[in-house]
């Protein structure tokens, strides 16, 4: 499995004092960008609601900053949450399925999903994306909140899914990718074979459009690997 990028230390130390929600609350698509933002001074350490009041805290002791409230854009402290999904409702659209930074959903096109509740970290990023609003959250966590609600281990529990997931996806995109390139290779190779025209001036023109589109297939390759 591929590493992710190397981190600093300080954003490093940074990440390790999150919960680890990937809930994007705080304007970063990952709890790892937030950390290497922080790290880098480009964004203050009170954006992580589900870190709560004593989070800000670790981040404050951590870099050296002050601790303040948390940012009211970002959303306010609370229990930690899990997301149930009502079974009579569910249509099986897998929506949900992609938005979970973590694989806590399952099921298949058409069918059922359930969620599996060690592994939610009640991110909410499921609730938007369902087009039936068969997915309510609940309390898992009593009165308890920010840090308070969770333990060490299960923020790395989600860290260790959300990494897996995200090479997963990354991996998954890179192979359906490359069948695309295959199939369009294959049929440039021999085009009157594979098209139902006949017209040179219209073999010539799909020819450049699958050309063009190879050509961009390459060039993002390329730019992959340099990063």
């Amino acid at each position: 499995m591929d590493s992710p990028a190397p981190l600093t230390p300080l954003a490093a130390q940074v990440l390790d004092a999150l919960p680890q929600t990937q809930c994007t609350r705080c304007g970063y698509p990952d709890c790892a960008a937030y950390a290497t933002a922080v790290a880098a001074g480009e964004c203050d350490i009170n954006r992580c609601p589900p870190g709560g009041a004593a989070g800000v805290q670790r981040l404050a002791a951590i870099t050296g900053r002050q601790a303040g409230a948390l940012a009211p854009e970002c959303g306010t402290e609370g229990p930690r949450t899990l997301a149930f999904i009502d079974e009579d409702w569910c249509i099986g659209c897998t929506l949900c399925i992609d938005a979970c930074p973590t694989d806590a959903i399952v099921g298949t096109h058409k069918r059922m999903h359930t969620v599996i509740e060690p592994y939610c970290t009640g991110c909410e990023l499921c609730i938007p994306v369902c087009p039936v609003d068969c997915i309510v959250l609940e309390n898992a966590s009593g009165s308890a909140s920010g840090w308070d609600a969770w333990t060490p281990e299960q923020a790395l529990q989600a860290r260790k899914r959300y990494e897996f997931s995200s090479w997963r996806r990354k991996r998954y995109a890179g192979e359906h990718a490359k069948r695309l390139e295959e199939k369009a290779r294959m049929k440039l190779a021999d085009l009157p074979a594979h098209s139902q025209h006949t017209d040179p001036v219209v073999l010539d023109k799909k020819r450049a459009v699958i050309e063009a589109a190879l050509a961009r297939a390459r060039a993002k390759r390329e730019a992959a690997s340099e990063r």
